[in-house]
């Protein structure tokens, strides 16, 4: 069934890992039929984890979609992951959705990941919506949470509907009705509003003042004491909702079917629809801001906010029409590539079920199979009004792994396989180290990684294990020094014979400098630029590691050649000769790379930031005030020290940290560290060459 723009919500449930967000989704499903019976995470069969990976771990690992019909209203509910290593869901899915519901658990308060959903959606300007799940679990304080929750997220916070504890049992009362539930064996039941008590009336108060800050008429009421009609309540809220001035709060229980349907009726009443939002902007082809209003006989403005790459099914790519409507013979072009798209079968999804439709109406969720260069971010438009929404920012990977495969002659088969991947979650990352001659991985963590190894397997059958990345360290000299380099071999025919003197010596001026000081002939100049390639050649490798050589001045000095058998392959030679036998005497030392880092983290952590960032051997640069009470601490840090600061960081700050780290330059290693990492270095060249 096709709806009306003005009966679509779009909704974003997001929240901590563990606070129960796909358990309250479930819960919607059964409540409204969707399902004919309510799936349980620990049971692996809920409608949004129906990933292998999901059932196995017990979490979310990507945003899903669910649409709960209810009346005359379609709720499109998105899914996202709440644990920090798979965050690119809340990313995807936040342009989707006009309003987010954040859900809260009761015992445990407003965790971080909870905390970064509200902020993100209040940067985005969408309508929020707070559900404090677990009422009924042990130890749950629904008051307590509620304090907190205005503490830290602001005056905004108003509740709609509240538990009252009573010799009977737990009721709801619903604040804007005035009317009490009760939900025992899976029913519920209107029992009488129970007497307010002081706190309840406090809560009273506060959302009737809430709702009287949208309204100069209700303030007038307000203030004269004059009680509000259910009708006033609603519209008042609904518009705070709308703007942002007013976060109503809802609470429950999703897996005992308490509230649920309470909370429902709260996106249903109190959140935005689809023709209400925001609307989108964007800009056309010149760089103009254009505005992309929720209208059904506009031009066609969809946006791609998730992709599936399946193996065997192909791709799915996830869109929200922002206007127009979409058939599968609608002329489509992607603004990002300028080239028309040929659509593949439309169809509306929950979980992992597809039901075919023929069109997306306006506002509306659902998806398109085989677009053949679709990517998340893009988006299709009408040719006759092209228009580039913003793409969405996502995290970017922080811990790198090389890649080993088990199985010979599964190295090709990586690179198209984590292409695929890619193209699902645009927070890996992955590149061909030519250097260190390694496949590496990046991610968001180590959980993220396994599971990127796990779908490897699963879906394209590679199996790899990982290791740390080589670290692609660099030799140098320390002081001048001269040395000849003779090359003379004598067999039937012509010979070979190059005699050069080369001086070589430090230098600031680049990786490797080549002159020549020749005086009267003593080695042709026609030989000068094979002695030159010959270096060249030579500095790929060093004398104590192997590793290459860079900050190296070379200066031809002298030589002697021979009419008849000097070549410039004997020339080439000489100078490596010459190479070897200079650079063991010229106080040879190895370099490592290092890395500017730049941590936003919580003030009250800086002091420990800087601590580790001394025990890691690297130099704090400064600190400069972030936003929302952050500090930004900058330092160099040498990068073989980096390898497990992700997860470090995350421990450290509980998930509220991040950090951004580029290589910028080679300094000295420690010589109480180049005996590790020399013997390191032949154990890996040596391997080499057994292989070879």
């Amino acid at each position: 069934m096709n709806y009306a723009n003005d009966h679509i919500r779009n909704v974003l449930v997001a929240g901590h890992g563990g606070a129960g967000k796909t358990s309250l989704v479930e819960a919607m499903l059964y409540l409204t039929k969707a399902t004919d019976r309510q799936g349980r995470v620990e049971d692996g069969n809920t409608v949004c984890d129906f990933d292998p990976e999901e059932i196995k771990r017990h979490v979310s690992l990507s945003l899903a979609v669910a649409p709960v019909e209810q009346g005359n209203v379609k709720l499109n509910l998105i899914d996202v992951p709440g644990l920090f290593d798979f965050e690119a869901g809340l990313y995807e899915g936040m342009p989707a959705a006009e309003s987010v519901m954040v859900v809260v658990s009761a015992r445990s308060g407003l965790a971080v990941g909870a905390r970064k959903a509200y902020q993100l959606a209040l940067k985005q300007n969408k309508s929020r919506m707070i559900f404090v799940n677990k009422v009924n679990a042990e130890h749950a304080d629904f008051y307590k949470v509620f304090e907190q929750l205005k503490a830290e997220l602001g005056p905004s916070v108003c509740p709609v509907v509240v538990p009252v504890e009573q010799a009977g049992g737990r009721v709801y009362l619903n604040l804007i009705t005035q009317k009490a539930y009760s939900y025992t064996g899976g029913g519920v039941r209107e029992v009488p509003v129970p007497s307010y008590g002081h706190r309840t009336e406090g809560l009273l108060e506060a959302m009737r003042e809430a709702a009287a800050e949208t309204d100069d008429a209700l303030m007038e009421k307000f203030f004269e004491g004059e009680p509000f009609t259910e009708e006033e309540l609603t519209e008042a809220i609904r518009t705070g909702a709308k703007t942002g001035a007013i976060t109503p709060e809802f609470c429950g229980s999703a897996t005992a079917m308490e509230a649920v349907d309470l909370a429902v009726w709260g996106l249903q009443k109190l959140m935005p629809s689809a023709a209400r939002g925001a609307g989108a902007v964007g800009t056309d082809a010149s760089g103009n801001e254009v505005e992309v209003p929720c209208v059904p006989d506009a031009p066609l403005c969809a946006y791609v906010f998730k992709t599936v790459a399946d193996p065997f099914v192909g791709k799915v790519s996830y869109v929200k029409v922002i206007s127009g409507k979409l058939t599968a013979d609608t002329a489509v072009v992607n603004a990002r590539t300028g080239e028309a798209e040929r659509l593949g079968k439309l169809v509306y999804v929950r979980g992992k079920k597809q039901t075919d439709t023929a069109e997306i109406g306006c506002g509306d969720i659902g998806a398109v199979t085989k677009l053949p260069t679709a990517q998340t971010g893009d988006t299709l438009c009408a040719p006759g009004r092209v228009v580039n929404l913003p793409r969405p920012v996502f995290p970017h990977p922080t811990l790198s792994m090389a890649v080993r495969v088990k199985q010979k002659g599964d190295e090709s088969k990586i690179s198209g396989a984590l292409q695929r991947l890619m193209e699902e979650d645009p927070t890996i990352g992955y590149e061909v180290n030519a250097e260190t001659v390694e496949q590496v991985l990046s991610g968001l963590g180590e959980q993220h990684l396994d599971v990127v190894c796990a779908k490897l397997k699963n879906k394209f059958g590679v199996e790899v294990t990982l290791a740390d990345p080589r670290i692609p360290y660099r030799e140098s000299i320390r002081k001048k020094c001269k040395a000849q380099g003779r090359h003379k071999k004598q067999t039937g025919g012509h010979g070979q014979f190059g005699d050069v003197w080369i001086e070589f010596e430090p230098t600031e001026e680049g990786d490797f400098v080549f002159e020549e000081k020749v005086f009267g002939g003593a080695v042709p100049k026609n030989y000068f630029p094979a002695v030159e390639k010959g270096l060249q050649e030579a500095v790929r490798h060093g004398v104590l590691a192997g590793y290459p050589v860079v900050g190296l001045k070379a200066t031809l000095l002298d030589g002697s050649y021979h009419p008849v058998d000097s070549s410039e392959m004997a020339f080439k030679m000489a100078a490596k000769l010459a190479y070897k036998a200079a650079l063991p005497e010229a106080g040879p030392i190895l370099l490592e790379p290092i890395g500017e880092l730049k941590a936003t983290v919580p003030s009250d952590v800086t002091g420990d930031i800087m601590g580790e960032v001394t025990k890691r051997r690297g130099r704090v640069l400064g600190m400069n005030p972030g936003e929302d009470g952050t500090q930004c601490v900058e330092a160099e840090v040498p990068v073989s020290e980096m390898h497990d600061f992700t997860m470090y960081l995350r421990q450290l700050t509980q998930g509220r940290g991040s950090f951004t780290f580029e290589f910028v330059r080679y300094e000295p290693l420690p010589a109480t560290l180049e005996g590790k990492v020399i013997e390191e270095a032949k154990k890996l060249f040596d391997g080499k060459a057994d292989e070879e």
